[in-house]
């Protein structure tokens, strides 16, 4: 009990020293606000840096943990029709909520300009939450646009701008299966399919040509329908080229991601009959034994250390001028009986409670820097859709090295006040 009493006057004993000279504490402070600030900042920037080149990869492999499944026989790839069958089975038996194919194709799609062959990746409705799609305009497939009679499409912008860049809300449509006809018009081959656009993905800057997304079902029912009218329509060319085989993944909890692996080989490999091989593997970037994000770590925390020994140096040198001129005052309570170690914590708590409230005015300062919808405009490029709340863990790094820098400063000067002798001192 005495500890913490003495605990407490020390500390009140110290907020009163920093009123008192509360112009020096404030000049001397600038910097320690600044630097706490700056430290703040870079490692609150360096998580939201983290946060968009993760979300880059999850848009190539998926979220962690995206599990990739193929299969194959000696002989050649597996009946479509039987590994569909086989892949739906599993995933409703280990209630999956997150499953899609992807199937890379090609539609013929008229434009002002003519006939062009799109590329288009027919996938599942989950797989835009399974790989972060980001929309410009419109939104992600729905589960009710798998029940749709005409199929639902999402262009990327460069497509939407040769559309004339329509209003969604107008459920603007597209031919598929689009012929050239005499006189440099377009139309619809006969049996052709209307499919309606719901979505605009953006386009990066290399990115020159159209391309689209479709409902895998749908995707197959336009190319059954392309099939069905090959005969009549074949002195005009193929109005659809065939798909590549499909890929399969799953997005699952990764602690659950090993004993899945092992459950969905054997399961696919007992419904795909003898000589079927099944691979299943993680493709998401978490899979890597090696943090991916290290080096962006190891750049911060440097960053952060070289703001933080910068301000600690201009407030050491403060601390150690200021000590100087109270020397007096020093000897005259040395002379009234104040121990050493008295005076030694005296000292050194007016640097750390002066610091400790320039790291939380650095902090609070940081907070709204960082915060600015402006910062996050530069920062994320564009490129992150789910932002990170300003990190708990930063605020407290701030305010911890607002408090080491403290005790650091203000252990030179008490060396410096403790050696202090008092007949020295009243000399002086």
């Amino acid at each position: 009990m005495r500890a913490v009493s003495s605990l407490i006057g020390a500390l009140l004993e110290a907020w009163q020293e920093v009123r008192v000279h509360r112009t020096r504490v404030l000049l001397s402070l600038i910097g320690v606000a600044v630097a706490v600030c700056s430290l703040t900042t870079v490692v609150a920037l360096g998580a939201i840096v983290q946060q968009a080149n993760q979300e880059m990869s999850e848009r190539q492999g998926g979220r962690p943990a995206s599990l990739s499944i193929s299969a194959f026989t000696s002989t050649g790839e597996i009946d479509p029709a039987r590994m569909d069958a086989a892949w739906n089975d599993v995933v409703k038996r280990y209630d999956i909520a997150y499953a899609s194919r992807a199937q890379q194709t090609t539609q013929m799609v008229p434009f002002v300009s003519g006939v062009e062959q799109v590329p288009t990746q027919a996938v599942d409705q989950p797989y835009g939450e399974m790989h972060r799609v980001r929309m410009l305009e419109g939104s992600w497939f729905t589960t009710a646009d798998t029940e749709q009679l005409a199929p639902r499409l999402i262009v990327n912008e460069i497509f939407w701008e040769r559309m004339g860049r329509p209003d969604l809300s107008t459920h603007p449509v597209v031919a598929l299966g689009g012929q050239a006809v005499p006189g440099g018009a377009s139309g619809i081959a006969p049996g052709g399919t209307i499919a309606v656009v719901v979505g605009v993905t953006p386009s990066p800057q290399w990115e020159t040509s159209p391309t689209m997304i479709m409902l895998a079902d749908q995707a197959q029912a336009v190319q059954d329908a392309a099939i069905g009218r090959s005969g009549a329509a074949a002195a005009a060319g193929p109005a659809y080229y065939g798909p590549q085989p499909s890929q399969y993944e799953m997005w699952v909890p990764p602690e659950l991601a090993d004993q899945l692996t092992t459950l969905i080989t054997r399961d696919l490999t007992a419904a795909l009959g003898d000589g079927a091989q099944v691979s299943v593997n993680r493709q998401d970037w978490a899979a890597y034994g090696d943090d991916p994000f290290l080096v962006t770590k190891i750049v911060v925390i440097g960053i952060a250390v070289l703001v933080l020994l910068l301000g600690a140096l201009g407030l050491v040198n403060i601390a150690l001028v200021t000590v100087k001129q109270r020397v007096r005052e020093i000897g005259i309570r040395r002379s009234f009986g104040a121990t050493a170690s008295r005076v030694f914590f005296a000292v050194m708590m007016e640097s750390v409670v002066a610091t400790v409230v320039a790291g939380a005015a650095g902090v609070m300062a940081s907070i709204l820097i960082v915060q600015s919808p402006w910062l996050r405009d530069v920062v994320g490029q564009g490129m992150v859709s789910d932002f990170p709340p300003f990190p708990v863990g930063a605020a407290v790094t701030g305010l911890a090295a607002a408090t080491a820098v403290g005790a650091l400063a203000g252990l030179l000067p008490a060396l410096v006040a403790v050696r202090v002798k008092v007949i020295d001192a009243i000399r002086y």
